[in-house]
């Protein structure tokens, strides 16, 4: 191959790569096809409430072109006039490419980054028909979540609009870090985002924007799952977290804070941090400075279910560390939760799936409720607010002209019962229908 062959492969190549990667792209929208699909009831903009009775939704190269009164179209038309209809639901925190269960720990030795692809591309299809059409993948092998998120994002997956963090940063020791695992295992299993000092912190975060990352996720405390007994407190220093929020800022990219404990949770948002993961102690100080900061909260109140159900069960297959922190943690979610929905905490929805079962991700709307929200403040949750959350406001959580075509349907009405929202009969996502019962 002569030298301008090979410029012109390289170029090509990247011009390639470059089209299937662009950071929170949406789903490339189908071939120009109007659709109508015939609402019976919709919420349109849950923003509002208001429900509308009788409404035809135009729907052309993926997106929302108008919505008229009646049921009006002809051609393709989809008939949901016994149905609820509103806007696709956003997971706010995900891990997409596994599921907890027996054998999980033997997988981490055998499963390569393209095994979890493919498993991963087995879940998403399963969220996906859950009415889930936007979810964040937080900590997922940088490899296997990245390829997942472009083949969907080119239309040659089925699955949800995908944003990742591309791996995790995290303290040498910490819960992201190779725990559990002979000392031999630790340098094949340890990542390039584990650091210690400000300056390979930094490092740390410009690998995760590097590899492909949309948002930072980083593990300011301990955490319940990792098979180690460090406990639930602030495992970064207050210099480390600094660098790791200034340079993710510099980058472009917002960072996320998996934390438990309220030192970590204080110094994360002393920090600049911008959204907290489960904030499982969180205290009246530090709402406080939620509200100060306009931070946001993903309670993931089903995890904290689940892994207080599963470490009290007869022969769990948690370890004992797990255990231990499960049932430390688990307990205390719902009235945190509680506490900081009543001071006005901005909530986003997310589950941990993938801790929890994938495809039982609904199951997180009755928790809310229980923790003190609306039927229609979690519907919020998993909408406008998550949208807002994720800076994709303007694009998704609403069905408004111009909006992407992501919508769900259900028989009962969610603002009623919210658990209805557990078994979906239509999804579609990006003008594409993926489920229609």
């Amino acid at each position: 191959m002569s030298l301008s062959s090979k410029k012109s492969w390289v170029i090509g190549f990247a011009a390639a790569l470059l089209t299937t990667s662009p950071v929170l792209a949406l789903q490339a929208a189908p071939a120009s096809t109007v659709s109508y699909i015939h609402a019976g009831r919709l919420l349109a903009d849950p923003a509002t409430g208001r429900v509308t009775e009788r409404q035809t939704l135009v729907i052309e190269n993926g997106r929302v072109r108008e919505i008229v009164d009646g049921f009006v179209g002809e051609g393709h038309v989809v008939d949901l006039s016994n149905q609820f209809v509103l806007p696709g639901m956003i997971d706010s925190h995900v891990h997409i490419t596994n599921q907890q269960g027996e054998g999980n720990r033997v997988a981490r030795f055998t499963n390569t980054a393209a095994d979890s692809a493919v498993q991963g591309a087995a879940y998403a299809l399963v969220t996906l028909k859950a009415g889930f059409t936007t979810v964040a993948d937080l900590g997922g092998s940088s490899d296997a979540v990245v390829a997942l998120r472009n083949g969907i994002a080119a239309g040659k997956i089925p699955g949800p609009r995908l944003l990742v963090s591309a791996g995790t940063v995290t303290p040498h020791g910490g819960h992201g870090d190779a725990n559990g695992v002979s000392s031999a295992m630790v340098p094949v299993l340890r990542t390039n985002g584990v650091c210690s000092g400000a300056d390979e912190c930094r490092r740390a975060v410009r690998e995760r924007v590097r590899s492909g990352a949309d948002i930072i996720k980083i593990t300011a405390t301990g955490g319940v799952l990792s098979d180690t007994g460090a406990g639930l407190g602030q495992q970064f220093s207050d210099e480390e977290l600094a660098a790791i929020v200034e340079t993710a800022h510099f980058m472009g990219r917002t960072v996320t804070a998996h934390a438990h404990g309220t030192d970590g949770i204080n110094s994360f948002l002393r920090a600049g941090g911008d959204s907290i993961e489960h904030g499982t102690f969180l205290d009246d100080e530090l709402i406080r400075i939620f509200k100060g900061n306009n931070g946001w909260l993903v309670p993931t109140l089903l995890a904290g279910d689940y892994v207080a159900r599963e470490a009290a069960r007869p022969g769990t297959f948690f370890t004992p560390n797990q255990r231990q922190k499960s049932l430390e943690a688990g307990p205390q979610m719902l009235d945190m939760a509680r506490r900081a929905h009543r001071a006005g905490v901005q909530i986003a929805f997310g589950t941990d799936s993938g801790v929890s079962p994938h495809g039982e991700n609904a199951k997180e709307f009755a928790l809310l409720v229980q923790a003190g929200l609306t039927p229609l403040q979690a519907v919020q949750a998993a909408t406008v607010n998550a949208a807002t959350h994720f800076k994709l406001q303007n694009e998704i959580g609403r069905l408004t002209p111009g909006y992407a075509a992501d919508i769900v349907a259900v028989s009962g009405n969610p603002l009623d019962d919210v658990t209805t929202l557990e078994k979906v009969g239509f999804v579609m996502k990006g003008g594409v229908v993926y489920l229609q019962e």
